[in-house]
């Protein structure tokens, strides 16, 4: 049974949110759990959990609900970790420093296979770095990328690389366009993705050396790649393209942008449904028809995202995941393990290249 690493100790609100996280993943996706971290600190969390349970609120969208899941009946293990990674260190120096680090040993369980896949919401460049230099890369690629889905009009949409290399090649982009091909049809159902080349406009010849380049290398693998072209930013969101290729500098930008425009946009939505008696009454009569558009839109539904490219699935969450979103990180990674995205992407990229 595939059993998931997690990293307890990173990210915002750790450890409550991740343990919480975990062992709600454990029970609703039925999925062995290793927690790595301070051992102290995890036990509590779990001996809290056993009492209280989990109160899941939804981020304030939804009434808060009180989940009642005792740990002790879950196939949970935890292995000691006495240092943590912090946000503001230089991930390859702090991965070198720190061999007793969370992110490194949850990475470790993985490569020694007491684990089969890692999820992990702290410093993404310390998961990253932990994650090539602890898994290695998958044959053929030359750097990993941090696979983003996001919601549009139509199906999810992929956009890669959301984060992981703030400068590439054009070979880079055509390498991560078949890895997010393979996420697209084996994670999100979608039998024939429809690739494109993130650009300030459509038309051939438009932006810089590196989407030219890369453009071109997809236009001779047009058939097996079903490349459409150069897409612009709207494009992400009308659901036209399946999958959206950049370099991370680029995708990070959009994906921040896209965060911030969101929260803005639920901000005035409930400032302007408090404003007076009368939209108050006509919030209260919108709340459900709400409910279900920041349930397609929230990032927590998503749980987290695949760094592809390494031999090995790693989950990196936001840094501020809620336990909500951790245990939607767990269902991500369990399905990358079980449908064997890793051995589809090298078989995938090994036609590629010989056809």
């Amino acid at each position: 049974m595939t059993r998931i690493a997690v990293d307890a100790m990173g990210g915002d609100y750790a450890p409550r949110a991740i343990v919480e996280g975990a062992v709600w993943g454990a029970y609703e996706y039925n999925v062995p759990i290793e927690l790595v971290g301070r051992e102290d600190k995890i036990l509590a969390e779990l001996d809290r959990i056993k009492q209280e349970g989990i109160v899941f609120s939804g981020s304030g969208i939804f009434k808060p609900r009180r989940i009642k899941i005792n740990p002790e009946k879950l196939d949970i293990k935890v292995t000691h970790a006495s240092e943590t990674i912090e946000m503001g260190e230089a991930p390859g120096q702090a991965i070198r420093r720190k061999k007793n680090s969370s992110i490194v040993l949850a990475v470790k369980a993985v490569a020694s296979g007491s684990s089969d896949a890692v999820v992990a919401a702290g410093s993404t460049g310390a998961a990253m770095a932990s994650s090539l230099f602890g898994l290695g890369r998958l044959p053929g690629i030359e750097r990993p990328a941090i696979c983003l889905t996001l919601p549009s009009m139509k199906k999810p949409v992929v956009v890669i690389d959301g984060g992981a290399n703030a400068s590439s090649t054009p070979e880079m982009l055509f390498q991560f366009g078949i890895m997010g091909s393979i996420y697209s049809k084996t994670i999100l159902g979608i039998e024939n993705p429809r690739i494109g080349v993130l650009n300030i406009g459509e038309e051939r010849g438009k932006g810089n050396e590196l989407v030219n380049a890369a453009y071109q290398m997809f236009e001779q693998k047009k058939e097996q790649l079903n490349f459409i072209g150069n897409v612009e930013g709207k494009e992400v969101f009308l659901g036209n393209c399946d999958v959206i290729v950049c370099d991370g500098f680029v995708g990070n930008v959009a994906l921040k942008t896209i965060e911030g425009a969101s929260s803005m946009l639920f901000f005035m939505i409930k400032e302007q449904f408090t404003d007076n008696i009368i939209s108050s009454v006509i919030g209260a009569l919108a709340k459900p028809f709400m409910k279900k558009i920041y349930k397609r839109i929230n990032y927590e539904e998503f749980g987290g995202q695949l760094l592809l490219g390494v031999k090995g699935i790693t989950v990196i969450c936001h840094g501020r995941s809620t336990a909500y979103a951790i245990k939607n990180a767990i269902r991500v990674a369990k399905e990358a393990v079980e449908k064997e995205v890793n051995k589809k992407i090298d078989a995938f990229y090994k036609a590629t290249i010989e056809n």
